[in-house]
């Protein structure tokens, strides 16, 4: 009798079929282990496919190596010790993170129909053993719509910072990223390379200058601004010195009473943490939310601006998806060896699984 922790559908026969072929069928799957030195030989395990099936077993049936092993013996999959596992597992992190990447390729949408809208963002997990949580496994993705599908996801521990320009662009696209994305230089890279980019926008975390690139007084056009509640206008960011400042459009809208009085207990909050007083152009931001674009003003309205960057509550969406779906967790190992194939496991299976949860009509809560 298979162990209930192991009666994942992707590991039944039926369904292990159906996942070997939407991950390329068993040549694929065996050319790409051999590439990546997941696969040398056969010894012990007899394919790169039952390989692949001992690693998922692992990473997903959160049940330690010996277990594992003796699932394997039963099943007459592998007869292999504990240790030999693991050191089989060690060597899968390129071989998924391939994997990966072809189920990406291939479920990629276009911007021909239209303009593909591209959500950045990204998740953090615990590393095993980790007691002030900075020791953090990132995982760094792209979220895309219409077709609410991920088509970029990778890899990194904590010293991988979010970069707008991560993700490899696709001509057309339109890039909606939150604060922590305004990243002058390397948006000026995408946009050369054919995007168009929404960013939130902190007024400090920019050089905010005016079009003979003197410098722009950001607080008081906002100021000025209360009266209607709107602002959009064109803005220019400064760069570094051998690039010009690149020219944006500066779109805000000033928040409800409630959201404003939230905001600003939360900067004076943040504030008296490092013993200092929130300042009065901090408490001046806090009424607004603003935006910074490439998109221009004849193709897109004020109000499309603000709806577009709505969307971004999408990919929070998608993460907690991807958590409740899949049990996504800090890995059990401290070793980076196993501890990457042990989250590669859950990333690759999370694409499997998707389409299915919407057929099914899974809730993503």
């Amino acid at each position: 009798m298979i162990p209930r922790w192991m009666a994942h559908e992707s590991l039944t026969n039926e369904d292990w079929n159906w996942t070997i072929a939407k991950l390329g069928g068993a040549s694929q799957v065996s050319a790409i282990a051999r590439e990546s030195k997941a696969f040398v030989r056969a010894r012990e395990v007899c394919s790169a496919v039952d390989l692949l099936r001992l690693t998922l077993a692992y990473c997903l049936g959160h049940v330690g190596l010996r277990a594992t092993a003796a699932w394997a013996e039963a099943m007459g999959l592998a007869s292999l010790s504990d240790v030999a596992l693991l050191g089989r597992l060690r060597n899968t992190s390129d071989w998924l993170a391939r994997l990966i990447g072809r189920l990406l390729e291939t479920g990629r949408p276009e911007a021909a129909k239209g303009r593909l809208i591209r959500i950045l963002d990204g998740t953090a997990v615990a590393k095993a053993g980790s007691q002030r949580g900075n020791s953090l496994w990132r995982i760094h993705a792209a979220f895309a719509l219409p077709s609410e599908r991920f088509d970029f996801l990778e890899l990194t521990d904590e010293s991988g910072g979010e970069r707008i320009d991560r993700v490899p662009v696709v001509r057309g696209e339109i890039r909606i990223a939150d604060a922590a994305f305004l990243q002058v230089d390397q948006i000026g890279e995408v946009m050369a390379e054919g995007a168009d980019v929404l960013v939130r926008a902190g007024w400090r975390h920019a050089r905010w200058l005016d079009e003979s690139a003197q410098p722009f007084d950001l607080l008081a056009v906002l100021k000025k601004a209360r009266r209607t509640g709107q602002l959009d206008q064109p803005v220019w960011l400064g760069r570094n010195e051998k690039m010009p400042p690149l020219a944006m459009r500066l779109v805000a809208v000033r928040k409800p009473p409630a959201a404003i009085a939230e905001a600003r207990q939360r900067a004076r909050r943040e504030a008296q943490k490092k013993s200092r007083t929130a300042s009065a152009g901090t408490l001046l931001a806090c009424e607004w939310v603003i935006l910074v674009t490439s998109l221009s003003q004849k193709s897109f309205s004020t109000d499309d601006i603000l709806k577009l960057y709505r969307m971004r509550w999408r990919i929070e969406l998608a993460f907690k998806r991807l958590k409740s779906l899949i049990g996504l967790r800090s890995p059990p190992a401290q070793d980076p060896r196993l501890a990457k194939p042990w989250l590669l496991s859950h990333l690759l299976m999370i694409l499997l699984v998707e389409p299915l949860a919407d057929e099914f009509g899974v809730s993503p809560s």
